[in-house]
């Protein structure tokens, strides 16, 4: 055939419900539609253009490809042609043998394969009955060392929130050993072993990194990732050592978490949901009628590394129920989002999902609420910056002058917070009040009722927004350290991680960050950061330049080649810790 086939518009997820497999002649002309598939991403002609494999819904099918010079409408359910399926879960790199016997495709670390044959009756060498479809494929085994420094660091003298519980230690010292936390306690009482760089950091203050819970960092995109990836460097810069994307392109956000993990890619560690299991309509959505559905979706995204899934919009209590049984079989958590609705909110704790993500949308709360909240153990991730049912928490825009903020220039494109922050809109100040402030205030009513909040910053401003996410709840009545753990130990044990991160304590992963005044006395301190580390890597937060035991200057951005951030006037200067006043030897 002298027509050459692609999928329109791209045969990929988040693009239009209906896909369509088109062909043009070798100019790009005399274009024609041969199949259209609602609810399909991938459509894949055979090489001698006999059958095509596709997608429906996570679910992977084959059947004869009809070339009769109409439109040809194909689905999981189509009449006029034999339909077979061949996988439940679909992975990704759906691909056909050359020969056009067989297909192919992987699955988180697993690679499958079946030929046509075995899925019908009628061909050559076919059984007299269609087997079950496969549900094990090959272990690819394909393995990466995780990142690790070599040598020691120790800060000494300093005041150390340790998110253990309540203490803080006033003249402490730390030391840390490759990634992990050595030794932590009052400084007279920690030796430094010999050989180890140690910063005095006299007057400094040091806590866990923060994690954020519901951090979007953008990873909806398609292809190679960037060598260094914008967003990761300013979260990093900002202290957000860890952050948890609750909905995101499967493919992209794991490969993003991998690259970090190996250290191709310098930045907070990466959790995620990966693709949402959606209720509403969508050319992703997960249609969960039964048990079996909740377990083919936990499934599929579990192959991937995601260690919670979004339960996002499933409209029926029943069916978010069997997320929650499939869920608790295979040890996944399940993060709820329920569309700004209070009931449904509510009967989310009641079922006992790991937490509940955007606030309710009705405040105060009253003695039913938080009782039934705070004996529940779900935990709620209020992300005040996108409040329901009142102002958005976006007040800083309003009150500081955020384009003029260097350190945020400096890792993010100018064209990005000039969009937002320079043409302001003025609001009321009661406005706010019974806005995302009356919503920080019922957070407050269950932290005290036993309810675990965590700080999640939605992705609405990248490392900034972490810090004023943790601003509001402060807003609300918690106290500095009340907030401070929210974005800390509260967010490390609500995503699952709480063993290894969150708390400054000996053999937990060595994610800190040094600054020069203390949040204890204002909870707007923490934008004091002067250095941070992850995984025993520090960096100086005003370039994101390693220094430590292995030096090395980071690459510059697009925007520092082409000058784009300097097209409005404004100095950056460098303050390194050096420059701060601590000494190193």
């Amino acid at each position: 055939m002298e027509n050459e086939f692609f999928c329109k518009p791209g045969g990929t997820y988040f693009g239009d419900i209906e896909k369509k497999l088109i062909s043009v002649n070798i100019d790009g002309n005399d274009e024609k539609t041969h199949i259209t598939s609602k609810y399909a991403n991938r459509l894949i002609p055979s090489p001698d253009n006999e059958w095509i494999a596709f997608t429906n819904l996570h679910k992977l099918f084959v059947a004869p490809l009809a070339l009769t010079g109409q439109t040809f409408d194909l689905d999981d359910k189509t009449k006029a042609l034999p339909v077979s399926q061949l996988a439940k879960d679909v992975g990704i790199n759906i691909h056909w043998s050359p020969n056009s016997q067989k297909v192919m495709w992987t699955l988180g670390d697993e690679y499958f394969s079946n030929e046509l044959k075995n899925r019908f009756t009628f061909l050559t060498g076919s059984p007299e009955k269609v087997p079950d479809v496969i549900s094990s494929g090959t272990k690819i085994g394909l393995q990466a060392p995780v990142d690790k420094p070599n040598g020691r660091i120790a800060f000494t003298n300093a005041r150390i929130i340790t998110m253990e519980n309540d203490q803080v230690i006033e003249n402490g010292t730390i030391v840390i050993n490759g990634n992990k936390i050595e030794a932590v306690g009052e400084a007279d009482k920690v030796s430094v072993p010999a050989g180890t760089k140690v910063y005095s950091a006299e007057g400094k203050t040091i806590m866990p990194g923060m994690v954020d819970a519901h951090a979007h960092v953008g990873a909806f995109r398609d292809g190679l990732p960037s060598q260094q990836y914008w967003p990761f460097m300013a979260n990093l810069a900002f202290g957000v050592t860890t952050s948890h994307d609750p909905s995101a392109n499967t493919e992209t956000v794991f490969t993003l978490s991998e690259f970090q993990k190996s250290g191709e890619l310098v930045g907070p560690r990466l959790f995620s949901t990966g693709f949402i299991l959606y209720g509403a309509d969508g050319d992703f959505k997960a249609v969960i009628n039964n048990l079996d559905d909740a377990r083919s979706s936990i499934r599929r995204t579990k192959a991937f590394g995601a260690k919670s899934v979004k339960s996002y919009n499933q409209p029926r209590r029943d069916q978010r129920q069997q997320v929650l049984q499939a869920a608790r079989e295979m040890g996944i958590n399940v993060v709820p989002e329920g569309g700004s609705t209070f009931y449904h909110n509510l009967t989310m704790v009641i079922d006992g999902h790991t937490g509940v993500e955007h606030n309710i949308p009705v405040a105060p709360d009253y003695k039913d609420v938080l009782e039934v909240w705070g004996k529940s153990g779900t935990g709620y991730t209020p992300t005040l910056i996108v409040n329901y049912g009142g102002m958005n928490g976006e007040y800083y825009y309003e009150r500081d002058n955020v384009w003029e903020n260097k350190k945020l220039l400096t890792f993010t494109p100018r064209s990005i917070v000039d969009s937002r922050s320079r043409h302001r809109m003025k609001t009321p100040q009661e406005e706010y009040k019974n806005g995302h402030i009356l919503v920080s205030e019922t957070a407050k009513n269950l932290s005290d009722a036993g309810v675990k909040v965590n700080m999640g910053a939605h992705g609405q401003l990248q490392g900034l927004g972490a810090h004023w996410e943790t601003w509001m709840l402060q807003q609300g009545g918690m106290s500095n350290l009340e907030a401070l753990k929210s974005a800390t130990i509260n967010s490390a044990e609500y995503i699952g991680a709480g063993e290894e991160i969150g708390s400054l304590k000996e053999g937990k992963l060595a994610d800190i960050i040094i600054m020069d005044e203390n949040p204890l006395e204002n909870i707007e301190n923490p934008q004091s950061i002067q250095m941070v580390m992850i995984n025993g890597r520090l960096y100086d937060t005003e370039t994101m330049n390693e220094i430590g035991n292995n030096p090395k200057e980071r690459l510059p951005f697009f925007w520092e080649m082409d000058k784009y951030n300097q097209a409005f006037p404004w100095h950056q200067e460098t303050h390194g810790f050096m420059d701060g006043g601590c000494s190193c030897h």
